[in-house]
């Protein structure tokens, strides 16, 4: 399995550039399923969203679909499930959502925040 950096995912997802994204589909073809670390799915939300104006059920629809997909492996996937289960539900970002799970998953909370939106999530502590 190889793994995939958050440039070669945006331009599997948005197709925007046509020669890069012929280099990505071809990477995909030959090396599937692709690993997502965790730090290159977050970079990924950031760049789609600030970049490509992606709205929040988009964003919740590319997250599912990359969860589900057979040509995708996720780096910690049952935390990043969780994550994107609490972030369709929430008013927090994925990056809180994701950060709270990851810690869920270690047995490490609460997790301690100044996050307004992330305070209310199950598990976390508004300091």
């Amino acid at each position: 399995m190889a793994a995939v950096d958050t440039n070669v995912l945006v331009r599997l997802l948005t197709q925007d550039d046509a020669s890069q994204a012929r280099h990505a589909d071809a990477f995909l073809d030959r090396e599937r399923p692709l690993w997502i670390s965790t730090v290159v799915l977050i970079e990924t939300c950031w760049v789609v969203v600030s970049a490509y104006g992606w709205s929040k059920p988009r964003l919740v629809a590319m997250l599912a679909g990359l969860a589900d997909s057979v040509d995708f492996t996720l780096q910690e996937a049952a935390p990043v499930r969780a994550a994107i289960s609490l972030f369709a539900e929430s008013r927090a970002d994925f990056t809180e959502c994701l950060a709270l799970e990851l810690a869920r998953a270690e047995g490490q909370l609460p997790l301690g925040t100044f996050d307004r939106r992330a305070a209310r999530l199950p598990g976390a502590a508004a300091l």
